[in-house]
């Protein structure tokens, strides 16, 4: 249709189409053009074919005969299930026996794994399809040992073992705001003031959390200010923090600041964001909340934080069997739906610390069972792996193409690793991997596919 409208449109003028080969045309698109000649193309190819198998099989097997009288497989009692036959050599149950000489079951192994006919199929699936052709003792060991050792395979395929790491949980804190968690939400819409991220600050003892508005390119210096005006200001100095590598919270300024009111900061180690489960927890139910305000009251989501933040520090919690605004002040705030008169007299009472401190401590007590709980349950799910000193092992990082060295911390958590059981010869040398000034890696093109050279006219 478009194509109709368009010569419905020509047809009203009197124009001469005309085709401009080469550069005749030099304002037209160059995707456009009709290419003349093609570039030619020099490719290395590398293929590796391996003749003869049957023959390799056969002399394997004669080279076995002459070392021994029988083969060691006979030995065992399974004499009777072996079969030799003219020109095909010895079967096992109509399956050819692979001796253990010249390399031979390495070289099937080879061939049903890494050839461009198998691409590195799994342990399982590898023995599956060979053991209708192929047999030898511990042939499902070896098949299963061999497909661990490949350095592709540890590099590329999905892991579906379970954790390698118990769930390890710190301490409950002794006093409210005494330990928090510090996480920030970006890449909301920016608003009319600039705000496109939330900070949010979480009490580990009492779950209680404000979520304050900042842009996202805030200064260290800017952070630490707020820091100060709503944490400190209104719930004093907290002993521990833990966060996240950001570059503001790692610069100099948040550490003095932090040594001066000696806070101690326990960071989260790179690409593990289970480190700070329950802000990562909090900002989940922060966005659910979110999300429901816009859809039901609508407008920016800028709007609705201080009502969210009354709205989850009011509501109950699991953990704690009670809302943060009791674990605070030793009540829920007032609100349409609870709406209980508070006089002078229920306020001012001689032993209103008495029930604080109390009200503490039943918190405490209730945390144990839940953490308990918590650890048991993910634990069935996990188990322990250690390292020693000099192991070989596989770090799992961001799945983008390029990581670049400067933007990674060197501390990683240990569900990061995987034991790498590949031989050491295949690793690549260190010599090979080539770092600019800046720790990023140098890119050289492979193949040159499309080649032009244009003239200009003097």
């Amino acid at each position: 249709m478009r194509q109709t409208r368009w010569i419905e449109l020509l047809s009203d003028y009197e124009c001469e189409i005309k085709y401009h080969p080469s550069k005749a045309n030099v304002v037209a698109d160059a995707l456009s053009r009709k290419e003349r000649l093609k570039p030619r193309r020099v490719r290395a190819m590398s293929i590796t074919i391996h003749f003869g198998l049957k023959t390799k099989i056969l002399e394997a097997q004669g080279e076995a005969s002459k070392d021994l009288k029988a083969p060691a497989e006979w030995l065992r009692g399974l004499e009777t299930h072996f079969e030799r036959r003219d020109g095909s050599g010895i079967y096992f149950f109509d399956r050819i026996w692979i001796s253990s000489v010249s390399g031979i079951r390495k070289l099937i192994m080879d061939e049903a794994h890494t050839s461009r006919y198998s691409i590195h199929p799994g342990a399982d699936k590898m023995y599956y399809d060979l053991r209708d052709l192929y047999w030898w003792p511990g042939m499902k060991k070896d098949i299963a040992e061999y497909v661990s050792r490949c350095l592709t395979c540890s590099k590329v395929k999905v892991e579906h073992q379970k954790p390698l790491i118990l769930l390890q949980q710190p301490e409950i804190p002794e006093w409210k705001w005494e330990k928090i968690t510090i996480d920030l939400v970006t890449k909301f819409p920016r608003n009319s003031d600039g705000y496109d991220a939330i900070w949010v600050i979480v009490d580990r003892l009492t779950k209680s959390a404000p979520f304050l508005p900042i842009r996202e390119d805030y200064k260290t210096e800017k952070l630490a200010r707020i820091y100060i005006n709503e944490i400190v200001a209104r719930h004093g100095v907290s002993v521990s923090i833990i966060l996240d590598c950001d570059g503001r919270f790692t610069s100099h300024l948040w550490q003095a600041l932090q040594e001066v009111l000696g806070t101690k900061l326990h960071m989260s180690t790179a690409y593990h964001p289970k480190t700070d489960g329950q802000s990562e927890r909090t900002i989940q139910t922060m966005e659910d909340m979110l999300r429901a305000c816009v859809m039901d009251f609508g407008g920016s989501w800028d709007i609705h934080p201080p009502l969210v933040e009354f709205s989850y520090n009011n509501s109950y919690h699991t953990s704690i069997k009670c809302a943060p605004f009791e674990t605070l002040y030793g009540r829920k705030c007032r609100s349409p739906v609870i709406w209980t008169e508070v006089g002078e007299s229920q306020l001012i009472r001689p032993y209103i610390m008495q029930e604080t401190t109390e009200k503490i401590i039943q918190i405490k007590e209730r945390l144990k069972p839940t953490r308990s709980r918590q650890k048991s349950y993910v634990d069935k799910r996990r188990k322990p792996l250690e390292f020693k000193v000099r192991d070989r092992v596989l770090l799992e990082v961001s799945p983008w193409k390029g990581v670049e060295l400067s933007y990674v911390h060197d501390t990683f958590h240990v569900s990061n690793l995987n034991k790498c059981l590949a031989e050491p010869y295949v690793q690549m040398p260190l010599d090979e991997i080539e770092i600019d000034e800046n720790l990023h890696f140098v890119e050289e093109p492979i193949e040159i596919v499309k080649r032009d050279l244009k003239k200009l006219e003097r």
